[in-house]
């Protein structure tokens, strides 16, 4: 079971130009439910949970921001792992997001992936964290250049495959109803998992994504089924609305629902870090849980009102 939460420099604030203290507070500690909140969470329900964090802004800001999340991140006993949007290596301060490379990875050569993976591990490692061994594309934007320059990197998983957003920006060549780790170009692909919501339409279990009822429906099913990984997705900034500037209630509840789902699944779904080197099953014949209508029209109820009230600033 992997607890998985990007952890990254929100473009839309620095294209707002907000302040710098500002920018950062409202990616990495929104409305008091951001990276330190879920590390309590974490905490409290005695998960383990992987953070992706991207260092890429640094190039831009300086590595103090970006060293006090990881502090912040192993301090809570969690683990660090690599996420890179590399649109921040050629970005600037104050200009509002006028100047940028380009956004996905999948627009890089091979040799340009290898570069900048080469120095999103030098960032995040000057940082304060250990050599990472897993790595998430920003915006799951990997193909299978990526994972070659992983290898060349030595980094041992990659968790970028999300069939729900294939074939743009997340185009390893992999089936979308890939849910199970596989040994691939000389990494383990560890992707996102995803359930069905109507035939052939995948969504990828993430806070935002789901309701907490198609969630609990998920891991039931991954354990009924004896999956050999389930993979799920938050961010640091998703418990909070688009601005950053009050929590988002509905997404708060799903993750305290999430956490406490994993806890009383513990013996038989641990979490694990990747740093564990967990010794995954590939190769399995893990399917997406089936489309149900009644859990989805509960959530898209539910997203209603988050999108009318929740989502409201404050």
């Amino acid at each position: 079971m992997f607890l998985t939460v990007d952890t990254e420099l929100m473009w839309r604030h620095h294209a707002a130009r907000l302040p710098v203290d500002v920018l950062f507070a409202r990616s990495f500690e929104p409305a008091g439910v951001g990276v330190s909140h879920m590390l309590e969470t974490l905490s409290r329900y005695g998960l383990k949970a992987c953070f992706f964090v991207d260092p890429m802004p640094a190039l831009v800001f300086g590595l103090g921001h970006v060293r006090r999340v990881v502090e912040t991140i192993l301090a809570g006993g969690q683990e660090v792992q690599l996420h890179l949007h590399p649109n921040w290596s050629g970005a600037a301060v104050g200009d509002g997001g006028a100047t940028y490379s380009r956004f996905q990875m999948v627009e890089y050569t091979l040799d340009d992936q290898t570069a900048l993976i080469a120095g999103a591990l030098d960032l995040l490692m000057a940082a304060g964290a250990p050599r990472p061994v897993a790595f998430r594309a920003g915006s799951y934007a990997a193909n299978d250049d990526t994972l070659r320059a992983l290898a060349r990197h030595g980094i041992a998983y990659d968790s970028s495959h999300n069939g729900s957003e294939h074939p743009w920006p997340s185009q390893i060549d992999l089936s979308i109803r890939q849910i199970a780790p596989v040994e691939r170009l000389g990494v383990i692909e560890v992707p996102v998992t995803l359930i069905e919501e109507r035939p052939g339409q995948m969504r990828n279990f993430q806070i935002c994504a789901l309701s907490l009822g198609e969630m609990r429906a998920a891991l039931d099913h991954a354990l009924a089924r004896d999956h050999a990984a389930v993979t799920i997705v938050t961010h640091g900034f998703e418990l909070a609305n688009r601005s950053g500037t009050r929590l988002n209630a509905v997404h708060v509840r799903r993750f305290e629902g999430v956490c406490a789902a994993l806890a009383e699944r513990a013996d038989a779904m641990p979490t694990v870090h990747f740093a564990d080197l967990p010794a995954l099953r590939t190769g399995h014949a893990d399917t997406p849980l089936s489309p149900d209508p009644l859990r989805t029209r509960w959530r898209q109820a539910e997203q209603l009102w988050s999108n009318l009230v929740a989502e409201r600033v404050g």
